[in-house]
């Protein structure tokens, strides 16, 4: 829960403040006094009675009622200051700078419960502990520099890391992005990241609250909490975007299956942004690039101007851009040559529009006004530096103006960092925001462009749930027979090739009458069928059928064979894998062999939309392969995005369900058709 008193508490007392500037509890009152913080200021010092000016009391129990403390003292004091604060004082908001808790020791994870016990019994707010504080438009109450310029309509920032943070607001601030609360959750005792974005939702003001959101997360104890609320966030119109760091591949070392090998943690987080609408970051040069991009207003379309001085970072950004789907559209005609009269001989106005390192400020407002009401375009960017011959202060004036007057959202680049920074400063000064580098401007505004649309509401396809759970229920852990596999493809509504598993030569005859030939066979038992030979095409007759069957009963672990009817088509597969936190991963590609040499494979979290499904087989590299190509039967694309959405639907009445391949399925014109599947349960 977040109170009222950690947001914007009217008393804050700093436990453990001293006169020393250079430790956590000293900076931290510092900086509440030189932010100029409204309310009540005490310190807890147990050998003076003044800090920094401030009245100080020698223990916690001699405080008068307090809304907010900030702690900075040893781990091992932590308890019984809490304790004092919220059952004697009111206190309703503790933040927590000290480490030692559990991170470090078993016993300092017994007082981190402690703590939250207490807090959590006397509806108290918790940040912390081993973080570096809370920023709020009421407070600064952390022990780090610099301290942003905190703004209403700034951006709001939550952070697992500490450290980060701090690295964050730095680069944010040389583009001149403001802030309006950051929260440092360090060892998420109580409120964790998706807590602190919950609060945001929940107090989320549409033209008061902030309208982008960045987030630095190592660990997603919640994802459905998170994608609820990210996505709740979306729909009323907030941007956000984020770094997942520490993702690892070797949750997947375990897995016994094609699926399960190639669903890793890392694919179940990317697959919960696409879900959230979340912008996905690697870095906190493009966390920080992306959100002040996100700043401006969103263009309508895809068609960008780019307007440059210099030719260099035109050609630079121009190519990232266009190399990603933005369109960069040739400007021509009676309109274009009437802006071209007024620049210098030259000049280009064909886009990107280059007027020249002599280039002017009235020829750049004559060329935004021209992008603004003669050209099809949706955005602008505009590059502009200087040589160090001149300042620039008078055409980063009329920029400023026109960027905001403008309907069409335009991203300055202002590269001269050195030669112009007081230019620079000024324009961030006025509530400008800049970019140094065209190529790290283009490569945001590509992912912005292409971001997902958040997923609310999906409708799965009905299936038979009472035979799902009958068999799941029916069954321990482990891969199911063979039949048992049949029957929940049959549950869920999975179109199946006709077969039979035989055991002996009699059953095997018969088999063959009721299918009939052309024949496939494949052993039972065996893992990986087609490493061991353990499948033969196009069996045509008794005596091979025969022959090849007592050949695979020869092979080690096998308990039998399949029969299946010959069928052709291209080879595609589904499957899906549960992650303890995420639940299902459906993952699909082409299939056969091709799946492990060719790693082809879109994925998406359960439960699966239309649009997810059908999203998925675009991102495949081989969608034009299955679209059909030269002649070559494709796919029936709808078919096979419904396979896709009855595989998460099973997964999602039998969660059970904890790898689960099919493949291949066959697919032609007609039907999309399971030949071969294997499910694993863990219950």
């Amino acid at each position: 829960m977040v109170t009222k008193q950690l947001i914007s508490p009217k008393s804050i007392v700093v436990v453990g403040g001293s006169d020393d500037i250079h430790k956590p509890g000293g900076r931290t009152l510092k900086n509440l006094i030189d932010t100029q913080f409204s309310g009540q200021l005490y310190v807890v010092n147990p050998k003076l009675d003044t800090v920094q000016g401030v009245q100080s009391f020698r223990k916690v129990d001699d405080l008068p009622a307090v809304d907010c403390a900030i702690l900075a003292i040893p781990a091992a004091l932590c308890t019984e200051a809490v304790s004092v604060l919220c059952n004697k004082k009111s206190c309703r908001a503790i933040i927590i700078l000290s480490a030692g808790f559990h991170e470090d020791s078993p016993e300092g994870a017994a007082i981190e419960k402690e703590i939250t016990d207490i807090c959590n019994s006397t509806g108290t707010s918790l940040i912390g502990p081993n973080c570096i504080g809370v920023m709020t438009p009421s407070y600064a109450g952390v022990f780090t520099q610099p301290i942003p310029k905190l703004a209403p309509h700034g951006v709001d920032l939550i952070s697992g890391s500490g450290a980060t943070i701090v690295f964050i607001l730095e680069a944010a601030m040389q583009l001149g992005l403001t802030f309006n609360e950051v929260f440092s959750v360090g060892n998420s005792a109580q409120l964790g990241v998706e807590d602190i974005l919950e609060y945001l939702d929940e107090s989320y003001v549409p033209g008061q609250s902030a309208p982008v959101k960045i987030l630095y997360i190592e660990s997603i104890n919640n994802p459905h909490k998170l994608y609820k609320h990210a996505a709740s966030l979306a729909a009323k119109g907030v941007k956000i975007a984020a770094i997942k760091s520490g993702y690892s591949e070797a949750g997947s070392r375990a897995a016994s299956s094609h699926t399960g090998a190639m669903a890793s943690p890392d694919k179940a987080v990317d697959a919960l942004f696409r879900k959230a609408g979340i912008i996905r970051c690697y870095s906190r040069t493009e966390l920080v690039t992306v959100a002040s991009a996100l700043m401006y207003p969103e263009p309508k379309g895809n068609r960008i101007a780019i307007i440059t001085h210099a030719g260099g970072p035109a050609v630079m950004q121009t190519d990232v851009l266009s190399s990603n789907g933005v369109e960069i559209p040739k400007i021509e005609g009676p309109k274009a040559d009437a802006l071209l009269s007024k620049l210098f001989a030259g000049s280009s106005v064909s886009n990107p529009i280059d007027f020249l390192a002599t280039g002017t400020g009235e020829q750049l407002g004559e060329i935004i006004d021209a992008c603004e009401n003669d050209f099809d375009v949706d955005a602008m960017t505009v590059i502009f530096g200087s040589p160090g011959l001149r300042t620039v202060g008078d055409v980063y004036d009329i920029l400023y103006d026109r960027i905001q007057k403008s309907k069409k959202p335009i991203y300055p680049v202002l590269p001269s960092i050195v030669n112009v920074a007081d230019d620079i400063a000024a324009f961030q000064a006025k509530g400008g925001i800049s970019f140094p580098d065209e190529v790290a401007l283009g490569s945001a505004l590509v992912k912005i462009m292409n971001r997902p649309k958040p997923i609310q509401e999906v409708t799965l396809p009905p299936v038979d749930r009472k035979m799902i759970r009958k068999v799941i229920d029916s069954n321990s852990n482990g891969y199911l027979a063979p039949e048992q596999v049949q029957t929940l493809l049959d549950a869920a509504g999975i179109n199946r090739a006709k077969e039979r598993v035989v055991f002996d030569v009699d059953g095997l005859l018969e088999a063959a009458r009721e299918i009939g030939y052309p024949i496939v066979m494949k052993v039972v038992g065996p893992v990986h069928k087609s490493d061991v030979g353990g499948v033969t095409l196009n069996i045509t007759d008794d005596n091979t059928l025969i022959n090849e069957f007592n050949r695979m009963m020869n092979i080690p672990d096998a308990t039998g064979t399949l029969l299946q009817p010959m069928l052709s088509g291209t080879q595609v597969f589904v499957g899906a894998k549960r992650d303890e936190k995420f639940g299902p991963l459906i993952l699909c590609g082409l299939g056969g062999i091709y799946v492990e040499v060719l790693k082809d494979i879109s994925y998406a979290l359960s439960p699966v939309s239309d649009n997810e499904a059908q999203e998925m087989l675009r991102n495949l590299r081989s969608y034009k392969l299955l679209e059909g190509v030269r002649g070559q039967e494709g796919v029936n694309l709808p078919l096979f995005a419904e396979t896709i959405r009855r595989v998460s639907a099973l997964c999602e009445a039998a969660p059970e369900i904890f790898e689960m391949d099919i493949n291949p399925l066959l697919g032609n014109a007609k039907q999309v058709i399971a030949v071969d599947a294997r499910i694993r349960i863990e219950k």
